[in-house]
């Protein structure tokens, strides 16, 4: 977070980078954490290039909610026996699992 990295099941974002200038949108339309119910991309990359304390704060709280929804998640398809599935699936998002 304190770099600009946000994590998304779609991949990560890096919040600092200019074409999140004007972007209206959430960090992740699929997140519910209140971070993404409440403010734009634009609006955490200002907070990020000004280097308010706030922005650290609002990218810990949705990284957080990301990490315990993919924690979540996983439980539910090692219960199920289907963990190959959410490999798979985290493998089409962009990210590498060691």
């Amino acid at each position: 977070a304190r770099n600009g990295w946000l994590f998304t099941k779609h991949g990560h974002i890096v919040i600092k980078h200019a074409k999140y200038k004007d972007d209206p949108d959430p960090v992740d339309s699929t997140c519910g954490c209140m971070v993404c119910r409440r403010y734009s991309r634009a609006y955490l990359r200002h907070l990020f290039i000004a280097n308010e304390i706030l922005s650290s704060v609002l990218n810990t709280i949705h990284n957080l909610h990301f990490y315990l929804d993919t924690i979540s998640r996983i439980r539910q398809f090692i219960e199920l026996h289907h963990f190959d599935e959410f490999l798979a699936e985290v493998r089409k998002a962009g990210f590498t699992p060691s």
